[in-house]
């Protein structure tokens, strides 16, 4: 009996449960929405795609640059253990030796490997945008030097640059040029490293100003030419303003990579002889690794660095100016 009066008693709670959800329906739809999970917004579901993304670069870019960049502050050898902070006496150290010098030496170097490749790779792509035949093979094959590493690269102009069986001296000799020993004379080195670093890196700036001049319209083109206008006149005034952006954003995106090129120059001449191809990336890693210096080591790369910000914040001011066009 009792059994029975609970099980009326619960049954009269579901009825009148029931008839008050009935005549307040909001309250059950609010109850069924409680109980949902919420879902995540965009600005949450953005952050969590970031995340690892930016756990990576914490770890193996932004921890190395602090820890190296806070060595400049400090006396450390890569042989002895311990260090002593110094303030800026590294940095002082490092202007005061030849900080110019290999100013100097790196812009050489970052000049004629960027104005060089791009008088190239301009003339290729202006040849290659009149659809003359075989255009596409041949834009595939000067792709070749680009794909090629830097160190093949490099062992590949050490064979052509050698003093006792090199090919630029068999192709020289003949001429009436002496065998030279391009890679071991102070007055020959820079020019052979630059010609190296050169045949790499014409193709992309070949293909980024081939990709902008097949965007000038054949229309200004054929207008001007029925004006009267002759080759080169349509050249400066149609088609140099037309892919202006794209020029100058090669050419500053070939002086920052140049500006900070190791690969080619170590492999090739080591910064020598006598000091004559060395630049803030060879004089880095010699002195950090051949002189076991962290501390002045660390101090040059900071430098190097802030010369690397001013350029960087050149190349943001130079494509915020060309999307507002």
């Amino acid at each position: 009996m009792p059994r029975k009066v609970h099980t009326d008693v619960t049954t009269t709670l579901k009825q009148q449960q029931t008839k008050a959800n009935k005549s307040n329906p909001l309250q059950g739809s609010r109850r069924t929405a409680g109980t949902r999970p919420e879902r995540l917004s965009s600005g949450m579901f953005a952050l969590l795609l970031v995340v690892p993304g930016m756990a990576l670069m914490a770890v193996v870019v932004a921890y190395p640059l602090i820890s190296a960049l806070v060595t400049a502050f400090f006396r450390q050898s890569l042989v002895l253990p311990g260090r002593e902070f110094v303030g800026i006496q590294n940095i002082v150290d490092v202007l005061e030796s030849d900080f110019l010098r290999l100013l100097a030496q790196t812009l050489v170097f970052t000049l004629g490997t960027t104005i060089a490749p791009f008088v190239i790779g301009f003339a290729l792509a202006l040849a290659l945008n009149t659809q003359i035949r075989g255009s596409k093979v041949m834009r595939g094959l000067m792709l070749i030097p680009w794909l090629v590493p830097g160190v093949v690269v490099s062992f590949l102009w050490m064979w052509i640059f050698n003093a006792n069986y090199g090919v630029m001296n068999a192709i020289l000799e003949p001429l009436g040029v002496a065998p030279q020993a391009w890679l071991a004379q102070p007055g020959t080195a820079m020019f052979a490293v630059i010609v190296a670093k050169t045949w790499q890196s014409f193709p992309w700036m070949m293909v980024m100003l081939l990709a902008g001049l097949q965007t000038v319209p054949r229309e200004l083109h054929e207008a001007a030419e029925m004006d009267g206008a002759g080759t080169v006149r349509r050249f400066f005034s149609i088609t140099v303003p037309q892919i202006g952006g794209i020029i100058g954003l090669v050419l500053l995106l070939e002086f920052i990579w140049n500006f900070q090129h190791f690969d080619i120059i170590y492999v090739l001449t080591g910064g020598g002889p006598a000091g004559s191809t060395e630049t803030f990336a060879t004089a880095v890693y010699e002195t950090a690794f051949h002189g076991f210096d962290l501390g002045h080591a660390g101090a040059l790369g900071l430098l190097w660095m802030v010369l690397l910000m001013a350029l960087v914040v050149v190349y943001v001011r130079f494509s915020e100016r060309g999307e507002k066009r």
